[in-house]
């Protein structure tokens, strides 16, 4: 049957291209859209899924037609891991991985966040060039080493990498690895005090500054945010709906980005949230109008986030930044982590695109709390062995907090306050990604068994599925 099914598929194509859709379409956007049809996938609720589509779609192909072809793809089980490939005008190609089959969905979708063009196609693997040869500093002495090695230079070797810094923490023995070059040409290599952007990965600082906060009684994780924002936002009662927990887990129904997030005055796509401020932020969440019950559903929200950094930061009277380096940067001894780059450090792996070009770090306004930071390899090898260590103090017990669940995420994972976790044999490990235009980071770890992987890279190759790799291989290995 399930054979039969995708068979079908080789033949079909369901797309509805638009003169009006050929605008660039923001990719976050894009992914939020499919983030919600892999979840309605995955619950198997096909008119859940053609709900979503633009009026101009349903022109085209109708509810009967659509059901059809999704419930055919039902047979070949659930999506266990999807991976965009590709965007441009305003179209996103995603590697999808189900349990028998592999295929490409390419997705289109307009200003209303419903998809206008909707592709199904079976996967075909697209050669990447490989380079001959890296420099690399490595020792490998282990099995796990060579493992390790293996995993993370082949990543390196991608013509899209550059460099890359890996540290592994197991059966406590930290042991580096760096490859590539910070910048193409200029031969040199990372090193642990290397400074890359960690992107999202700064949701799990944010949510360590949300914790601290409850664990002193300020507020508390049920708390509606309505009390700390201006009167005309408050007065929204889908706002009022929303507590702080929700943000820090992805449920308080908040879009992944405000849709005014790119029509802000001085709006520049190559440093896309600099100029995005509170007067922007607020001005989107008075009207705001929620699709679904706040609590009830995870939807990855960096606007959740930026939020959340900015109403700690008006609960503290303190910068954003200053709360970060207070509560966690400086109780850890992290030197080289924030927000900014240090004109006085060249020591910095700048970022690439998809595309090979150098392109800036990116600076935040209002939603710095989403993604802001950057930080090198012994900075986060610092944060995280605070986080492998019974609580003792103020910046262990928040971090304790936020590794309680909150929330499960279809299908199989559970969520913290920021962290995801998931269980492999009965342990559970902890790990979030981030990613920039032309940066990606992966920070894992296990507590019961003292374990982490922590990847950075200065290119828009995703470290999220080797990261994981490497950290189950490192979890299983006795």
């Amino acid at each position: 049957m399930r054979i039969k099914a995708f068979n079908l598929l080789i033949i079909l194509v369901l797309s509805c291209f638009s003169i009006a859709n050929a605008q660039t379409i923001d990719e976050d956007n894009n992914r939020a859209v499919f983030n919600r049809i892999e979840f309605f996938f995955n619950s198997k609720q096909a008119d859940s899924i053609y709900n979503l589509a633009s009026d101009e779609f349903k022109e085209q192909i109708s509810r009967e037609k659509m059901n059809n072809t999704i419930e055919q793809l039902f047979e070949l089980g659930k999506i266990e891991n999807a991976t965009k490939t590709a965007f441009g005008k305003g179209v996103a190609t995603y590697k999808v991985e189900l349990e028998s089959a592999t295929l490409s969905i390419l997705l289109g979708i307009d200003s209303t966040m419903h998809y206008s063009t909707f592709l199904i196609k079976p996967y075909e693997a697209e050669e990447k060039p490989q380079k001959e040869e890296i420099i690399s500093n490595v020792e490998a002495k282990s099995p796990l080493d060579l493992f390790v090695d293996s995993v993370a230079r082949s990543y390196a070797k991608n013509g899209n990498a550059h460099s890359l810094a890996v540290a592994v923490i197991h059966q406590n023995k930290i042991n580096t690895f760096f490859y590539g070059e910070t910048t193409p040409g200029n031969n040199s290599l990372p090193d642990a005090n290397t400074v890359y952007e960690i992107g999202s990965v700064t949701k799990t600082f944010t949510a360590t500054l949300l914790a601290d906060l409850v664990n002193k009684g300020v507020i508390g994780l049920d708390d509606s945010i309505s009390k700390f924002l201006p009167d005309t936002v408050a007065q929204n009662p889908d706002i009022q709906k929303i507590t702080f927990k929700m943000l820090a887990n992805h449920t308080s129904g908040l879009p992944t980005l405000a849709s005014n997030w790119n029509k802000v005055p001085k709006f520049n796509e190559k440093d896309p949230y600099a100029a995005y401020d509170k007067k922007a932020l607020f001005a989107f969440l008075k009207d705001f109008k929620a699709e679904k019950e706040p609590g009830t559903e995870y939807e990855y929200s960096n606007l959740g986030f930026g939020l959340l950094g900015e109403l700690l930061s008006t609960i503290t009277k303190k910068p954003y930044m200053t709360l970060v380096k207070e509560t966690i940067l400086t109780p850890l001894e992290m030197t080289n982590t924030g927000d900014k780059l240090n004109s006085k450090n060249k020591n910095f792996a700048a970022p690439f695109s998809e595309s090979g070009e150098q392109v800036p770090f990116w600076n935040f306004q209002a939603i710095a709390g989403a993604g802001a930071l950057k930080s090198t390899l012994n900075d986060l090898l610092r944060y995280t062995i605070a986080q492998l260590t019974f609580p003792e103090n103020d910046v262990q017990r928040a971090m304790n907090l936020t590794k309680q669940f909150t929330f499960l995420v279809p299908p199989n994972s559970d969520i913290g306050l920021a962290w995801h976790m998931n269980m492999l044999d009965g342990v559970i490990y902890y790990h979030h990604t981030g990613a920039t235009e032309g940066s990606n980071a992966f920070v894992g770890f296990v507590p019961d068994e003292k374990s982490v992987v922590i990847m950075l890279s200065n290119s828009s190759n995703q470290l999220g599925k080797i990261g994981t790799q490497l950290l189950e291989k490192v979890l299983t290995t006795k």
